[in-house]
């Protein structure tokens, strides 16, 4: 998964141009410029943005989040949209000039869209953690400015926080029970962040007095949040979580720009679901000796077949590690990652590598296994975070083993695979290096999962490996949670489906763990769309992989095709037919 938005670096991947450069108008430029105003607004008001994208002159602000301010937020939008045409010329752009007009007219469009039908400042506690946590973490982890000036900007950000628990406060009303559950959990993680974890963070500073009493004032803020959350919300969390067939369609469109509506995509995921179950089952069949010599395998029947694929996965599972040892087995995984990538010739790594692997932040933890945190593109050499969540301390030992079942070593690496090399870390890397601005700050999310997805299955098909069932395995059930996550958030948000019959399809026919189901079906509940992201994307770039791969025959090359798509920027996937042939066709 992948965590924030992006902004841009006008920088250069080694020897790997951009093509479009060349060809831009002057219209591109009044495009451009539009843009750019746009955004330095938007930055402005919102300083915890700005920090995001890694532009720091803000950081010893805050949001105003009053209703008043976020009521500008939704005019200006209206206006941006309809200035829009009149600023610029769509006919008089180039061809790319065109497609980031619609990339940021449809942003527009889709945001104005959001703020009309969703209100998250009265339904969702968590948006307010945001600014209690991650304002003031990005600036010591991530900014690339002098430690001292970042711890004093922090110092001076900690000041706002008052007022962001006090708009939560007036704003939430009756959110989804499930939202305030996790922003209870998160809250105490912030506790425990600026009671120990910030002063680990920060280190040895002259500024350590000022930190520690800027702290001392922000804990009982955060301990009357907490009883507030417990006693107050919690009671009159009423609301529901379901946003209903009309709205998913609808948002799903939005987001999605593939053509596919709300059900064609359900039929998709449904489609590839019986394919990659019946994949399984091939693998789990050719492992069962392995695992259970002389015991004869259960029949070949459809609950046959899924009780051999169960077991196989249950005793494979048992090959991990311990909790205290996740951070340093992932970090092993990496080395061999990262030199099969090479050797194979799947694509040009980025260097310098700026990805470190750490253990997620405890107030972050609650939605994910993982995320991937790259450096952003206005601080394009800050370092970039692949953070991982072990068991919780509180979970009994029944669930800490049920987790590292879940994650054992084989997951462990497509885990990496996914979320670093060559999935989002390395994407986001060249992203950082396109030219549009345009298409770094309003990337695609359906882009950025799907080539994340896409090359879970595609580095085991090259050889990474070297063939051994147990990683495949664990890559065709990686690849069969992101297809049960489409038709999981679908049936969640357009249907009547209970918790119960969510767990059973999560467990029985997609062969989760218990814990793992659980967090996933809180996920659905407290997200919407976005789950839909990771089958679709995949789709879109597998599709156009096996197009242009039949068209192109012998001049085919894997590694220049994955640089060409990632050289487009993360773009809606419906224009990378188009962008991709054009970069194969001009690459010397």
């Amino acid at each position: 998964m992948k965590k924030c938005f992006w902004l841009s670096g006008l920088l250069a991947l080694g020897c790997l141009g951009i093509s479009w450069a060349a060809a831009a108008s002057a219209e591109d430029q009044k495009l451009a410029d539009f843009f750019r105003q746009h955004l330095e607004e938007q930055l402005r008001q919102r300083p915890l943005l700005a920090t995001e994208l890694g532009d720091h002159r803000y950081d010893h602000r805050l949001d105003d989040i009053s209703p008043s301010a976020r009521a500008r937020w939704k005019e200006d939008c209206r206006a941006t949209l309809a200035a829009l045409p009149q600023a610029v010329n769509y006919q008089a752009l180039s061809r790319d000039g065109q497609v980031d007009y619609e990339i940021f007219r449809s942003s527009l469009e889709r945001t104005l869209w959001l703020m009309e039908n969703q209100d998250p400042w009265a339904e969702d506690p968590r948006v307010y953690n945001q600014y209690l946590n991650d304002s003031i973490y990005l600036v010591l982890a991530q900014s690339t400015l002098p430690r001292e000036t970042n711890v004093s900007n922090a110092i001076a950000r900690m000041a706002f926080l008052p007022q962001v628990v006090a708009e939560a406060r007036r704003s939430l009303k009756h959110p989804p029970r499930v939202m305030v559950e996790t922003a209870i959990r998160q809250n105490r993680g912030a506790i425990n962040f600026y009671e120990k974890t910030l002063f680990d963070l920060v280190g040895r500073t002259p500024q350590l007095p000022r930190l520690k009493a800027a702290a001392n004032a922000v804990l009982p803020v955060l301990r009357a949040h907490q009883q507030f959350l417990e006693q107050e919300l919690l009671p009159r969390a009423t609301g529901n979580w379901r946003l209903g067939r009309d709205k998913f369609s609808r948002k799903l469109e939005l987001t999605l720009q593939t053509g596919w509506d709300a059900d064609t995509l359900l039929q998709m995921a449904e489609a590839e679901f019986a394919r990659v179950e019946q994949e399984l089952y091939v693998v789990a069949r050719q492992l069962w000796g392995v695992y259970f010599p002389g015991q004869v395998i259960p029949p070949d029947t459809p609950e046959g077949r899924r009780q051999t694929v169960a077991l196989v996965i249950q005793r494979v599972g048992q090959e991990h590690g311990r909790p205290a040892d996740l951070i340093k087995d992932a970090r092993a995984t990496v080395a061999r990652i990262k030199q099969f990538i090479t050797a194979a010739d799947i694509l040009q790594l980025p260097a310098p590598d700026r990805c470190q692997i750490i253990e997620m932040p405890e107030f972050q933890r609650g939605n994910a296994i993982a995320y991937m945190n790259s450096p952003p593109p206005l601080d394009p050499e800050a370092t970039g975070y692949y953070a991982i969540s072990p068991p919780p301390r509180d979970w009994p030992p029944e669930r800490v083993k049920s987790f590292l079942e879940e994650y054992n070593q084989h997951m462990l690496q497509i885990l990496t695979i996914h979320e670093a090399y060559p999935g989002h870390y390395v994407q986001h890397e060249y992203a950082n290096r396109v030219p549009s601005l345009i298409r770094k700050v309003l990337a695609s999310g359906v882009y950025v999962e799907g080539w994340a997805v896409y090359t879970e299955q595609m580095m085991l098909d090259q050889g990474f490996g070297a063939g051994d069932l147990r990683l495949r395995l664990n890559q065709l059930k990686f690849y069969l949670r992101a297809i049960a996550n489409a038709i999981l958030d679908h049936k969640m948000h357009c249907t009547a489906i209970t918790d119960e019959e969510a767990l059973a399809f999560l467990t029985r026919r997609a062969f989760q763990s218990e814990g793992e189901a659980r967090l996933k079906i809180i996920r659905a509940q407290q997200s919407s769309v976005q789950l839909s992201t990771y089958f679709a994307g995949r789709m879109a770039m597998y599709q156009l992989r096996q197009n242009l791969q039949q068209a192109m025959g012998p001049r085919f090359a894997l590694g220049r095709f994955h640089e060409a798509v990632l050289l487009c920027g993360p773009v809606p996937v419906k224009y990378l037919p188009e962008l991709v042939r054009r970069q194969l066709q001009e690459k010397p």
